[in-house]
């Protein structure tokens, strides 16, 4: 739901419906903190020291042609300010803040995220932006959250998303520590069948964790953050990602495919497993480190003896070092994912159709219940939108439409 955001979007209220088949809390792994992993890009300025040293030059400096996205995108409503109340903040960030709304019309709630041109153009997320707005409009899929319209005023953007009461899976997962294998099983199996549809219309998602994965009322997970989402028919180079997420290529600076998305479920599994990420280090934080032991590959991986041995030859099928022979780019694609062992007893058909009852059900009140997110300060936000402003950056956002207040 929202991008990068520097605050702790999501955290779940201590009074929560504690797991069903997810182990009770217990204490993090030394020097591991509930903090969020930023996301980095060579197109942005970061607070990541990742981003701050990285030396990539992006596509455009390259020359390189950006392929035009051929997918028709869905009707998007129209929407203004005053179609909303303005309920709470979600969560904050360097870009803006995401607000939860209720529409006057409908009475539904939504997620509104509201992000500064200026902000945006100085940390060269343009392109992003657009990219993020293009790709959920071409994308509806159960396991995905919904952008419903956008529109924009003289200092900012706004983008009406689905609510998705339940949290994050990433604040779940650090309550736990670990998953159980059935468990993590059910979420792996989920952004399966939403990356292989992605990669159906040939869009490379890119920034895969739990931080972005939110569970739905029903438990059911939505893919969120479209943020560094691309449309990539063949082949593309920009570094961006979570350092812990990144496929040894895209640190390598060389060419990639929609491949670093398997890459990255095979970490997402391995740390829904274990509580880590498979090359974490803990104690450490400066990422060049990091990415050595990602570029030596997961011969070096220590795997936990109870370890369910089909889960670990999916891991290093997917942690694959040469794209090539990564599974999910071979030659039945997404079919060897679906067809693996560790996911033997998933009705795949059932699992789609959300018929299969998810291991952990958010305890939420009734609609708009917002306590699975922190409590951030309002700073009377809502009061500086739709004021009239200087608009220099109006014209790199030609998909946002200009509504009256």
């Amino acid at each position: 739901m929202i991008r990068r955001m520097t605050g702790k979007l999501g955290h779940l209220a201590p009074g929560h419906q504690k797991p069903a088949q997810v182990q009770q809390q217990v204490p993090l792994p030394a020097g591991l903190t509930p903090e969020y992993r930023g996301s980095i890009s060579t197109e942005r300025t970061s607070e990541s020291e990742s981003s701050k040293n990285a030396e990539v030059v992006d596509e455009r400096r390259r020359g390189l042609d950006m392929p035009a996205f051929p997918h028709q995108r869905r009707q998007k409503g129209t929407y203004r300010l005053t179609d909303f109340y303005f309920q709470r903040t979600l969560g904050t960030g360097s870009f803006g803040r995401v607000h939860l709304v209720r529409s006057k019309h409908n009475l539904r709630f939504y997620a509104v995220k509201v992000l500064s041109k200026e902000k945006i153009a100085k940390t060269k997320q343009i392109d992003h932006t657009n990219n993020e707005q293009r790709m959920l409009l071409a994308v509806q899929h159960p396991f995905i959250v919904n952008l419903w319209g956008s529109f924009q005023d003289c200092s900012n953007l706004y983008m009406v998303m689905d609510f998705v009461p339940g949290g994050e899976l990433f604040t779940l997962l650090r309550r736990s520590n670990r998953f159980p294998d059935p468990v993590a099983k059910f979420y792996a199996a989920e952004v399966a069948c939403a990356l292989n549809h992605l990669h159906g219309l040939d869009i490379v998602y890119r920034d895969l964790k739990p931080e972005n994965i939110l569970l739905n009322l029903d438990g059911h997970i939505k893919i969120a953050d479209f943020g560094f989402a691309k449309y990539c028919p063949n082949t593309t180079w920009t570094l961006c990602g979570t350092p812990d997420y990144l496929a040894p290529e895209v640190i390598n600076q060389n060419r990639y495919n929609k491949s670093v998305d398997w890459y990255a479920l095979g970490v997402l599994i391995f740390e829904m497993l274990t509580g880590l990420p498979p090359f974490h280090i803990t104690g450490e934080e400066h990422p060049l480190s990091l990415y050595q032991r990602i570029q030596r590959g997961p011969a070096f991986l220590r795997f936990p003896p109870a370890l369910n041995p089909n889960a670990r030859d999916l891991v290093l099928k997917f942690l694959e070092g040469d794209p090539s022979k990564r599974y999910g780019n071979l030659h039945h694609g997404a079919g060897d994912v679906f067809a693996h062992p560790w996911f033997a007893e998933v009705d795949w058909e059932r699992l789609r159709a959300r018929e299969i009852t998810a291991p952990y059900l958010p305890k939420i009140a009734g609609d708009g219940d917002a306590s699975a997110f922190e409590r951030y300060p309002e700073d009377d936000a809502v009061s500086s939108y739709g004021l009239p402003a200087p608009d220099t950056f109006g014209k790199d956002f030609p998909d946002f439409e200009y509504t009256s207040t």
